[in-house]
């Protein structure tokens, strides 16, 4: 079978690092299949994807195309100026796919697949445009579509063209029915990992060194949030919880991530988020390391790690990844994420955007050690139990094996 698979973006994100893990898996399962990617930007994904085995190439979105979407017009003063910056931003991008569409379309014909898999909302779009009308189309959901009025207009429109939407949570599926009524089937898998990675043992990152911080003289317990910089992911939450922990207790604060978004309005300033530090006397306890290549590295040299996200999480990657290194996490309890964690046991949920008992739930753990290894050992155990992503390749095979079927 020949599986071409679809992504806007190559920097590797979520989303990415997710693909390359649907890729890897399959792989395994299926040695003899040909899989393929093409991507929308050049990047570390086309890179990582040959590494795999993978045949991977980028076939560049118009800078309009790339930066339109729902984050680029949520920041209009009134609705109707946001309509209007709707109209005007899809207008612009619409122009930008008729002259990306067809190279998409010559692509896809020279490399003539079985089933074209498509991982991102813009990505849905064009492999609804430019996918021949026999060869199935899987959708990737990762994400919630109701909360995005452009994209969830998109979507429904071209709904018909879906044979199969497989999202990353229920939650997500519940969304996507409600905002696409016209998709006729969908199919939660959780995100698998890589275990092997992420695992409690292997390699510790610097991250004093690595956010030019001076380092502790006396033990610390480090607390760290790991994420894009996308506006919604909590990082000014995290910053004030660190601000409100009293200085006798021993904490030490990192925000751990970099920009990969092309959309514009999407990402929350690093500017911004260092001017509301220095307003809060951290005293220096509060690091920025930007984006960092080895992101299990950089959780093992934590104590805890605190997912902060203010609104619904579709799954919450770093959460998987975090418990499968064993570390105390402290989750925003909706969406997805109270799928994958049960709270006291392997994890600690509180309310989201609540920076108030996220301090609370960050000063118990860093003066309880006995509780953060012992929610360490149960994360590590639920994360071997769900999220092998060997598990994940194994309940999206028949997918794609039913459609190939169907089609033939």
């Amino acid at each position: 079978m020949k599986i071409l698979y679809l992504n806007p973006k190559a920097q590797l994100g979520g989303a990415e690092r997710s693909l390359l893990d649907v890729m890897t898996a399959v792989r395994v399962i299926r040695p003899d299949w040909e899989l393929s990617l093409i991507a929308g930007e050049d990047g570390p994904l086309i890179a990582a994807s040959r590494e795999i085995g993978v045949a991977a190439r980028a076939i560049e979105y118009p800078r309009e195309l790339a930066q339109f979407g729902d984050s680029a017009i949520a920041n209009a003063p009134s609705g109707a100026m946001r309509s209007a910056k709707f109209v005007a931003g899809f207008g612009r991008a619409g122009i930008a796919a008729l002259t990306h569409v067809p190279a998409l379309r010559a692509a896809i014909r020279s490399e003539r697949p079985d089933i074209v898999h498509s991982n991102g909302f813009k990505a849905h779009i064009l492999a609804a445009w430019a996918a021949p009308k026999s060869t199935p189309v899987i959708w990737h959901v990762r994400d919630y579509v109701g909360q995005r009025p452009a994209m969830s207009r998109l979507l429904a429109m071209h709904a018909h063209r879906c044979a199969v939407a497989v999202t990353n949570s229920r939650s997500v599926a519940e969304d996507l029915r409600a905002a696409c009524p016209g998709i006729r089937k969908t199919v939660p898998i959780h995100n698998g990992i890589d275990l092997e990675s992420f695992n409690p043992a292997g390699a510790t990152a610097d991250l004093d060194e690595i956010a030019g911080m001076t380092r502790q003289k006396n033990a610390v317990v480090r607390v760290g949030l790991l994420a894009t910089m996308a506006q919604w992911k909590g990082h000014e939450t995290f910053i004030r919880a660190i601000a409100m922990i009293p200085r006798e207790v021993a904490v030490r604060g990192y925000v751990i991530g970099g920009s990969v978004y092309s959309t514009r309005g999407s990402e929350a300033s690093l500017v911004q988020l260092r001017r509301v530090a220095d307003g809060l006397a951290l005293n220096g306890n509060l690091g920025f390391t930007g984006f960092v290549n080895d992101p299990a590295a950089a959780i093992r040299a934590l104590d805890i790690v605190v997912h902060a996200s203010t609104r619904p999480e579709p799954f919450g990657r770093v959460i998987a990844e975090s418990m499968a290194c064993g570390k105390a996490v402290i989750v925003a309890a909706a969406g997805g994420a109270l799928e994958i964690v049960t709270s006291g046991q392997d994890a600690i949920a509180i309310a989201p955007g609540d920076a108030a008992a996220l301090a609370a739930s960050i000063r118990e753990l860093a003066c309880a050690a006995p509780l953060r290894a012992q929610l360490g050992a149960a994360a590590r155990k639920t994360a071997e139990h769900r999220f092998d992503r060997v598990r994940m390749a194994r309940e999206l095979i028949p997918i794609y094996e039913e459609l190939d079927r169907a089609r033939n």
